[in-house]
């Protein structure tokens, strides 16, 4: 038996490829396109591993899609592939809603076609699972209760509107076609190879240089944080376990203000990695720091800045008897030393597009 995976480079979805085959023979076939935030150096300890089949490719490319299929027969397809970033996405939407709409779109339409043609217990034995995200459902405020799966979708940035569009996609080939298809909407994810644009490792490697750590508006905003190890394992026991037609949301159980999140990071640094013992200066004035909050740095809130997401994750827990098993302290530590064991690879991915990025969306304070 074999799975197929799309977008298996990238932060989530390489998590998840490492994360498999430590604990299953079972080969993947991993379809990326490689993009800016797709690095195959995620899965170099996969460096000759029979049992990951690395593609790069596009899964807009249907033809490319239906041959891999064909040739690989997976059981199941588990899609991350998509542009994950609203900030990008309200830079550039267009990217998102080629690769998030039109991609989910035509891979839809490739698994379909081979579905439909398996022999009868294959059909019915296989599974399409959209990995998908919590910012479909809008914003809540303070005393709302947290999403639960019957929230209607209600995005506000160009980033979620895309990934709803593909959630009704999903959806909707599973009630028009009887595609046995599963659903995830999790909770934002951290931990080991997340690319350094999102809030966790930009404040790390920022901070471990020096740089401003910039936080938008007040800091107020709430999250539900999910180390990325767990959401791996709730995904896995979708698949095996999840109804088909359903969705299941996954959370950390751990809202957190950006504002806390960032200073958690700054007192772990300052006790794993002092800025007086590594001669750490600001890059602003040039002098030394002693602790690394004193880099924290307000900027303009981004436009349609949702104001708190959360997840109701009782029902995976009720139907499927899954729950995360790292709270934020012990995964936000795992996490932190993880990027201080891995200089190498943060500095491999500040490159090119990234950088780019990053001085168009704020200027000198982090380029």
């Amino acid at each position: 038996m074999t799975i197929l995976v799309t977008g298996g480079a990238g932060f989530i979805g390489s998590n998840f490829v490492l994360d498999w085959l430590a604990q299953s023979d079972e080969p993947i076939v991993n379809l990326d396109k490689l993009t800016y935030a797709g690095n195959r150096e995620n899965l170099a300890t996969l460096e000759g591993d029979p049992r990951h089949i690395f593609v790069q490719g596009d899964i807009g490319d249907r033809a490319l899609v239906e041959r891999l299929l064909g040739q690989h027969r997976p059981r199941a397809v588990l899609h991350f592939a998509a542009e994950s970033h609203v900030d990008r996405s309200i830079h550039g939407p267009e990217d998102f809603i080629q690769t998030n709409v039109v991609g989910t779109f035509r891979l839809l339409e490739a698994v379909r076609a081979y579905w439909s043609a398996l022999p009868d217990a294959q059909r019915a034995a296989f599974r399409f699972l959209h990995v998908s995200t919590d910012e479909v459902y809008g914003t809540l405020g303070p005393t709302d209760p947290p999403f639960a799966e019957t929230n209607r979708h209600e995005p506000n940035s160009p980033y979620s509107a895309s990934k709803a569009a593909s959630d009704h996609l999903v959806r909707a080939w599973h009630h028009t076609y009887g595609l046995p298809v599963l659903t995830t909407n999790c909770s934002n994810n951290y931990g080991p190879y997340h690319f350094p644009e999102k809030l966790i490792p930009l404040m790390i490697v920022n901070a471990l240089a020096g740089k401003p750590l910039p936080i938008y508006g007040d800091g107020q905003q709430v999250r539900d944080w999910l180390y990325v190890k767990d959401h791996c394992s709730a995904i896995r026991r979708v698949l095996q376990a999840g109804r088909p037609g359903e969705t299941y949301n996954i959370g950390g159980c751990n809202e957190k203000r950006n504002l806390e999140i960032v200073h958690a990071i700054c007192a772990l640094l300052d006790e794993l990695a002092p800025a007086a013992a590594r001669g750490v200066r600001d890059a602003r004035s040039g002098q030394p720091i002693e602790r690394y909050a004193e880099l924290i740095t307000h900027v303009p809130d981004r436009p349609g800045h949702d104001r708190r997401y959360a997840i109701d994750a009782r029902k995976i827990e009720r139907e499927l008897g899954w729950r995360p098993a790292e709270t934020f302290e012990t995964g936000i530590r795992k996490t932190v030393q993880w990027y201080l064991d891995h200089p190498q690879w943060v500095q491999r991915v500040q490159s090119g597009a990234y950088r780019e990025w990053v001085a168009r969306q704020y200027g000198t304070a982090t380029a």
